[in-house]
């Protein structure tokens, strides 16, 4: 195939080039004429009429007032050049990415789309020979779905205007990855320790040369070496409780022992977090580690659920529905270019742009993940170039496993990891979150929703036109019990008894009065409840109500709904049972794959059907009498926006970290739990023993044999010169447009690197169509969660790209944001962040404190808040609490020294100005 010479550019296609901001928007012509455009009556059929060139269509459409256009999207042409590649979506990013300098005006903006686009041309006229052919065959079909780069990206490839034969092709990626190697098990790891002395070398080796040393991240590193050494009773691991202060820099203080156990060792240490942007970071520092890619590639795994990765059969399933269906040629082209590209196929947090599933579709993105428990393991044609499996072999021969809570809690309760593994050291960094991972992980939910997740795993898509492949139980058995007759009986047996769990039109048939078979009126029952007793939220919010005193009609239902439950989880074990019951008796005639699919099933069925109908017969044994000692039961109805989503009964612990505890001591040896902000210190009881006490209740250290050892190392950082807190006095918090103004005046007063944190999305919305068109005057771009067409985590990256930006967010900013410098320098928080009154909390407080802990978890999140502020030694930043009623029992959130300040509006902005070198006033 030619290639075109580096002299005959691809120029973009003669469309205007559009930019948006808050109040609207500009179109700059080819010609270089310029046209303001406003939300309003005919901009439609305008904007459809002109096929603009845009960034990010979704977020165009949004911020105009519009549905969907024909455009030429700059952030769909980056896809397809730089597969795997990230650029921020707005043409500032696209600019940044490109290697040139950012626009600083609409115009400027619109003028940026033209030349990225040359820019990409450029590139994919550098693709490789061995690339080229794919690059151009996904082209054409992408072409013929109504691309509309397509012509001018087959000119950059160097591809004729003809059609070519068999061009579908190049859709079939899975063709082309590389097989995965067989691995032999590993021996059982040893038990040496790692001294003090050996980590604070392994640590200065890490760090370099070049960079700070810093005696408190030396102390950390000597502090978890504990963890490290033997065990000394079966069941009693030892446990490290580390609070390290922002700067200490305890990734790379963890990472230093843990990969000298491994190493010394023969073994695994897992590394487990709470949000992927921290499993994102520590990938990175292992950099420091292994700055050789293939060798890290052989001892560094990242592992998550198999629901964050693409499944090749999910894809080719697409792909086959391109004839009938070609307009998706254009996302599955572009997740074809991506699943070539990427490292390991992760779609969540991984090396997949957030902004692609916004433009090319959830459905045709992170749906073809195995989001319903539906793999076919080894009968799958996939299995060994398979994403997940790939990583779950390579996790088997690791020496260092980057997972997060979730995975970690649910694969070590179900009695080992899906590698077979069966690690003994573990390091949960964001331990503060270990609380609320257990409650997730140990909580059963008798809801509509999860039994038809559980209906539909076990018979399959019955909708015969359904666009997913939804394989039932029976697909997935194939093959694994022919000779065993007992098996197929209880399979048929089960699958039969399946047919009483909700189906589709759950909600129809309750809210109607007529459901169908037993479980469904025993839900009914529930919802029937939860309306009678529960006071009804405002803009139709989510309803609950205790269990107890029980219905009369619920009473009634429970006894045919456990009948039904019985029947279909009796067959369904011993279904279960005869699957290992064949791994000893065929022992020597089992080849290893089927052997791999018969453990791999039963694990599946097991943690998707089993256990919770384990749990849900037991739940329904005791309606109507008092919930069990350690529990707490509740009725829902969740609902959204006046929709009903979901019906059902919750169960939590109380205290989940009781069966955290349980798994801990069962699974490991040694653990390392850290986290910023283990501790509460109270300013009512600054007994450092106190606060160690509820570091210990909130992690389950309290729960183990053997006493935590504690470790607590203060932040390098000398807050009381690096940061203000102030305390809004003059601000009436329930007054939408008052707390607007403030956010606006104190952002401009900033300069922008301001973020809102809000208690609730109403409040941030409310906020943002009053300020936006203001800051926008200003040349201070604001972005929102729950307002912009963007996920949190893309929003997040433009934040951090763009200086004067400014974001709103909730509590997913609040505790995930990482932005060191400039761009973060202002905190604004609308009000106490209290948590919300709802039946699960009303059972904890009654048992930890009613009004103190409240007042723990409230001045945790806060202290969480303020450690967004700061994040290197550079830093400055102010933090504004928009609450004249907090209380000052709540400071002792903030660092010893801080002195927090009440202030009126005016003196807050004139601070926040001076601390920002004089932001200048609006004109």
């Amino acid at each position: 195939m030619p290639h075109p010479p580096d002299h005959a550019p691809v120029y973009p296609p003669p469309v205007p080039a559009l930019a948006v901001g808050a109040e609207g928007g500009v179109l700059v012509f080819p010609g270089g004429e310029i046209e303001t455009v406003r939300p309003g009556v005919g901009l439609q059929s305008r904007i459809e009429s002109l096929r603009p060139m845009v960034c990010h269509r979704l977020h165009v459409a949004r911020r105009l007032g519009l549905s969907w256009f024909p455009a030429f999207d700059l952030m769909e042409l980056f896809a397809f050049a730089c597969p795997a590649e990230f650029a921020s979506p707005t043409p500032g990013g696209l600019a940044r990415a490109l290697g040139t300098a950012p626009p600083d005006s609409l115009e400027a903006e619109a003028l940026v789309l033209p030349a990225a686009a040359m820019a990409l041309f450029a590139r994919l006229a550098r693709t490789a020979s061995k690339e080229r052919e794919t690059a151009v065959g996904l082209a054409e079909v992408m072409g013929r779905g109504g691309w509309e780069w397509t012509f001018p990206v087959l000119q950059a490839l160097g591809a004729g205007p003809e059609p070519r034969s068999g061009a579908s092709r190049a859709f079939a990626v899975w063709s082309r990855l590389p097989e995965i190697p067989e691995f032999p098990p590993l021996p059982p790891p040893g038990n040496l320790s790692v001294t003090p002395d050996e980590a604070r070398a392994r640590l200065k080796s890490l760090l370099g040369a070049d960079s700070e040393h810093r005696v408190q991240q030396a102390d950390y590193t000597s502090a978890v070496c504990p963890a490290f050494t033997p065990g000394k009773r079966k069941n009693a691991p030892n446990v490290v409780l580390a609070e390290a202060g922002t700067g200490v820099g305890k990734t790379l203080g963890y990472i230093a022992p843990s990969s000298l156990w491994a190493e010394k060792n023969g073994g695994a240490v897992w590394i487990s977090t709470y949000t992927r942007n921290l499993q994102r970071q520590l990938d990175q520092e292992l950099d420091r580690l292994y700055p050789d890619p293939v060798e890290k590639a052989r001892h560094v795994v990242v592992r998550k659920g198999r629901e964050n990765y693409l499944c090749l059969l999910n894809l080719e399933e697409a792909v086959r529905r391109i004839g009938a269906s070609p307009r998706e040629a254009v996302p599955l082209g572009l997740m074809a270019r991506w699943a070539e590209a990427t490292r390991d196929g992760d779609m969540m947090g991984g090396d997949f742009p957030g902004w692609l599933a916004d433009l090319a579709g959830r459905e045709r993105t992170l749906g073809l993940a195995d989001r319903r428990g539906e793999c076919i393991f080894s009968g799958c044609d996939h299995f060994n170039r398979c994403f997940v499996e790939r990583a779950v072999r390579r996790a088997g021969q690791a020496r260092l496993v980057v997972a997060n809570h979730a995975l970690v809690l649910v694969q070590a309760a179900l009695g080992g990891l899906d590698d077979d593994s069966h690690p003994t050291r573990y390091v949960f960094d964001e331990g503060h979150h270990l609380f609320d991972a257990a409650d997730s992980a140990f909580a059963v939910h008798v809801t509509a929703q999860e039994g038809m997740e559980m209906r539909r795993w076990l018979l399959g898509a019955e909708d015969a036109g359904a666009r997913s492949r939804g394989r039932g139980l029976k697909r997935r058995a194939e093959g694994l019990f022919e000779a065993d007759t007992d098996a197929a009986e209880f399979l048929d047996d089960a699958l039969a008894a399946a047919s009483v769990l909700p189906s589709m039109g759950w909600q129809a048939r309750l809210a109607g009065g007529s459901p169908l078979g037993p479980l469904e009126a025993l839900l009914g029952a529930f919802r029937e409840q939860v309306h009678a007793r529960a006071r009804d939220g405002e803009r139709g919010h989510s309803l609950e109500t205790e269990v107890v005193p029980a219905s009369e009609a619920l009473v009634d239902c429970a006894p045919a709904a456990r009948e039904a439950l019985e029947a279909l989880f009796t067959p369904l074990q011993q279904f279960s049972r005869a699957l290992l019951k064949s791994l000893d008796a065929e022992a020597e005639t089992l080849d290893s794959a089927v052997r791999h699919r018969i453990e791999s099933l039963a694990r599946s069925l097991e943690w998707r059907v089993i256990a919770p109908l384990r749990a849900w017969r037991d739940i329904v044994r005791g309606l109507g009498e008092p919930t069990p000692d350690g529990f707490v039961d509740w009725l829902a109805v969740e609902r959204s926006d006046g929709q009903e989503l979901d019906v059902g009964l919750c169960r939590h612990w109380i205290d989940p970290t009781r069966p955290l505890a349980g798994v801990l001591s069962r699974t490991a040896q040694g653990v390392v739990i850290t986290s910023a902000t283990l501790r509460d210190l109270s300013a009512n009881d600054p007994d450092p023993e106190a606060s160690w006490r509820v570091a210990e209740c909130r992690t389950g250290a309290i729960h183990l044999e053997e006493p935590a050892i504690r470790a607590a190392v203060a932040s390098p950082y000398d807050y009381p010169s690096m940061t203000r807190v102030l305390i809004v006095t003059d601000v009436a918090r329930d007054v939408p447009d008052r707390v607007a103004s403030a956010v606006s005046a104190l952002f401009r007063a900033s300069g922008g690197g301001g973020l809102g944190l809000f208690t609730a999305v109403s409040r941030l919305r409310a906020v943002y169509d009053r300020i936006a068109p203001e800051l926008a005057r200003q040349n201070l771009p604001l972005y929102a969660q729950h307002v912009d067409a963007m996920d949190t985590g893309t929003l997040v990256s433009i934040f951090r790209e763009e200086e004067n930006s400014c974001l709103l967010g909730t509590d997913a900013v609040r505790d995930g944001v990482d932005v060191p410098g400039r761009s973060l320098r202002l905190i604004v928080f609308d009000r106490v962040p209290w948590p919300r009154p709802d039946i699960l909390h009303k059972a904890r407080r009654d048992v930890w404190g009613k009004t103190r802990y409240d007042d723990r978890i409230t001045r945790l999140r806060l202290k969480q808040a303020f450690g967004r502020l700061v994040r290197s030694s550079r830093d400055r930043g102010v933090f504004v609490m928009l609450d004249s009623r907090t209380p000052s029992r709540l400071l002792s959130a903030f660092p010893p020294g801080v002195v927090v300040e009440r202030v009126g509006l005016a003196e807050a902005v004139a601070i926040v100005r001076a601390e920002n070198g004089g932001a200048p006033r609006e004109p």
